[in-house]
């Protein structure tokens, strides 16, 4: 799954890609920095879309988005090197870093975190899809749990990137007090803070919506 831009394969996608692996005795390693610890509404994106990888590298949101770890973790029957110095540097194993991983999970356990994510992941997707309805700027809405990507185009048949759209609505959105990036130059990426409340996301919606509205008046699409 793609974070920069929001792409999100399907379970089939996944389940052919995880049989083709297994066919050809290929390890199935899956980057889960960006998307990891819950961002998905699950742990792990993997648990999205019913797969196990062989190796699962994660990482980012592991401290909490504020200290720096990182971890690989992989299937029992790959830790077979487990005597042999891989090579050590002066500042792994950083206590600091463990305690901000341990933190995280509790937090994330504790304050029942997942099901938050899935529940603000069916408000955020019907609220950016009554958008795409709303205004034809917006040419494709997708995500999952706190990962959303709207795709701005000039024309929806031949996808046309809305460059300076896409521009003018950061920038807008940046005045009004929100923050975001955009991806592809084109691709507005919403991934707001796991902990966010109903009422801030709100707000952020509003914020979005307003900004896509000023610009299709100023770009003449209504």
């Amino acid at each position: 799954m793609r974070n920069t831009d929001v792409q999100v394969p399907s379970k089939a996608y996944w389940k052919r890609v995880r049989e083709i692996c297994d066919k050809h005795n290929v390890m199935l390693i899956i980057d889960d920095i960006p998307n990891g610890m819950g961002r998905s509404g699950e742990w792990f994106t993997y648990q999205a879309f019913d797969i196990e990888p062989d190796i699962l590298c994660i990482g980012k949101g592991f401290g909490g988005g504020v200290v720096p770890i990182a971890a690989m973790v992989t299937k029992d029957k790959y830790n077979t090197a487990a005597q042999v110095s891989l090579g050590h540097y002066t500042h792994e194993k950083s206590p600091i870093g463990c305690a901000a991983a341990l933190a995280t999970m509790q937090t994330i356990e504790q304050e029942n975190l997942l099901q938050k994510v899935r529940e603000d992941s069916e408000f955020v997707r019907n609220e950016l899809e009554r958008m795409k309805q709303a205004y034809p700027v917006i040419g494709d809405v997708r995500g999952i749990g706190l990962l959303w990507g709207v795709e701005l185009v000039t024309n929806h048949i031949t996808k046309e990137r809305a460059f300076d759209e896409a521009e003018a609505v950061l920038y807008q959105c940046l005045n009004d007090g929100l923050s975001f990036k955009v991806s592809q130059g084109n691709v507005a990426q919403l991934s707001p803070p796991l902990i966010i409340s109903r009422e801030e996301l709100t707000t952020a919606l509003n914020i979005f919506e307003n900004a896509i509205a000023k610009v299709c008046k100023d770009f003449n699409y209504v």
